[in-house]
């Protein structure tokens, strides 16, 4: 009985998943506010321009997903570490090709110490969306954090060349140019 019902639930997820439709592409948009990061004048201006960052790169595929991603981040933000984590494995088993999912769930296992689970994540929020500035960044804390200083150092240098005012700027160990 176990193994049909496995087989039920597998056969279930594939129309799931393929029910999501392609994210919004804010990639222009993203491009222009990155250009604007790079030419603030101080942090408060940057931060500014980070916020409508967050805001397009949490804009889900469809409303059903919308859902998951806020209830997920309430959680998250409550300290249920657990719930937010089953609805953003929700969100991705909905939506596979949308970058936030995982970059929540890496977030979410980053604060749980589970490093090596949220670099896997990591990744494939980056193979989705290269330029996810706030996932370079958790990338390079995440290798950090698994004691990979001079890969972490690295990818901190790519997320800064992208947005200077990050606040894990703080965290570069020597200024850019040097090696370590």
């Amino acid at each position: 009985m176990k193994s049909v019902l496995t087989v039920f639930a597998l056969l279930c997820a594939v129309p799931m998943a393929s029910a999501c439709p392609s994210a919004p592409d804010h990639s222009e948009a993203l491009a222009d506010l990155l250009r604007q990061a790079q030419e603030a004048p101080n942090e408060y201006q940057a931060r500014l321009i980070t916020n409508d960052m967050w805001a397009l790169w949490a804009d889900a595929p469809d409303e059903a997903a919308q859902e998951v991603l806020d209830r997920g981040m309430r959680k998250r933000r409550a300290f249920d570490l657990l719930g937010a984590a089953a609805d953003f494995d929700r969100l991705i088993a909905y939506c596979p090709e949308y970058a936030e999912g995982y970059n929540q769930r890496a977030f979410v296992r980053f604060i749980q110490q589970d490093y090596a689970r949220a670099l896997d994540d990591l990744d494939r929020a980056l193979a989705l969306s290269p330029t996810h500035v706030a996932a370079l960044a958790g990338k390079a804390m995440t290798l950090i954090g698994l004691g990979r200083m001079e890969e972490g150092q690295a990818v901190l240098r790519q997320a800064l060349e992208l947005n200077p005012w990050l606040p894990e700027r703080r965290l570069l160990l020597d200024p850019p140019g040097e090696e370590l």
